[in-house]
C-alpha cells in the first residue's frame, strides 16, 4: 500500500488509504493524515522537520470529523499497474474482486459519513476494473442522494483532456501517454473520482 497525503491550508483533511489508517496531526494546522503505514508518516514528517502524532485505527470503523475534504485511495486490484508489475497477474484472483469492491464501498460510505455537507471526497484506485472505478461511483451515485459528483475539468489537468471522461472523471490508461521512446511511452492505469456531499 502507498502513503496519500492530501494538505488544505486551513481545512481539515482525511486520507484514508486502505483498510487501516494513521492520523497525524501537526502543530498550528487542522489536518489530519491517514495510511497505511504508521512509520512512512513518521519518516516523512521527520523529512520535513515536522512533528506528528499518529494514532492507527480501521478506516471503515473510525470515527472523528467532519471533514472538510476526504481522499479515499483504496485497496485494489492494482491491475493499472501491471506494466510495472507483471506478477499481478498470476497474484491476483478474479474472486478477490469481489471482497476488493466490498471494502471500497464500505471505505467510501464511511468517508461519506465523516465528510461534512458541502465537503469534498476523492475516490481513487489503480485499477483498470470498472467494478472499481466507475461502476462503483455510479451505484454509490444512485444509491446516496446526498452525494453528487463534482467533474474533474482539464484545466485542471494542465489541458489533458484525453484523461478526463464525459462525466468528469480521471481515467488514465497503460496505453496513454505515448513517446517515441518505448521506454518513456505508458503510464499508469488510474481511476479518480472527485464527490461532494450535500
Amino acid at each position: 500500500m502507498r502513503l496519500s497525503i492530501l494538505i488544505f491550508d486551513g481545512l481539515t483533511t482525511l486520507d484514508a488509504i486502505g483498510g487501516y489508517e494513521i492520523l497525524a496531526r501537526l502543530p498550528g494546522m487542522e489536518t489530519e493524515f491517514v495510511a497505511a503505514q504508521r512509520g512512512i508518516v513518521a519518516a516523512d514528517t521527520r523529512r520535513l522537520g515536522l512533528a506528528a502524532e499518529t494514532v492507527a485505527a480501521d478506516a471503515a470503523a473510525w470515527t472523528g470529523g467532519p471533514f472538510d475534504a476526504v481522499l479515499v485511495d483504496a485497496p485494489c486490484s492494482s491491475t493499472g499497474t501491471i506494466r510495472r508489475h507483471p506478477d499481478i497477474a498470476w497474484l491476483k484472483r478474479p474472486a478477490d474482486l469481489t471482497g476488493l469492491v466490498a471494502l471500497q464501498r464500505r471505505l467510501i460510505e464511511r468517508a461519506i459519513t465523516l465528510t461534512r455537507p458541502g465537503g469534498t471526497i476523492v475516490f481513487c484506485t489503480c485499477s483498470l476494473e470498472p467494478e472499481e472505478g466507475e461502476q462503483a461511483v455510479a451505484g454509490l451515485l444512485e444509491d446516496r442522494p446526498e452525494v453528487r459528483r463534482n467533474p474533474i475539468s482539464p484545466s485542471e489537468l494542465n489541458g489533458l483532456s484525453e484523461f478526463i471522461t464525459p462525466a468528469g472523471e480521471l481515467r488514465t490508461l497503460p496505453c496513454g501517454w505515448p513517446d517515441p521512446d518505448p521506454r518513456m511511452a505508458g503510464l499508469d492505469g488510474f481511476y479518480a473520482v472527485r464527490l461532494e456531499r450535500t
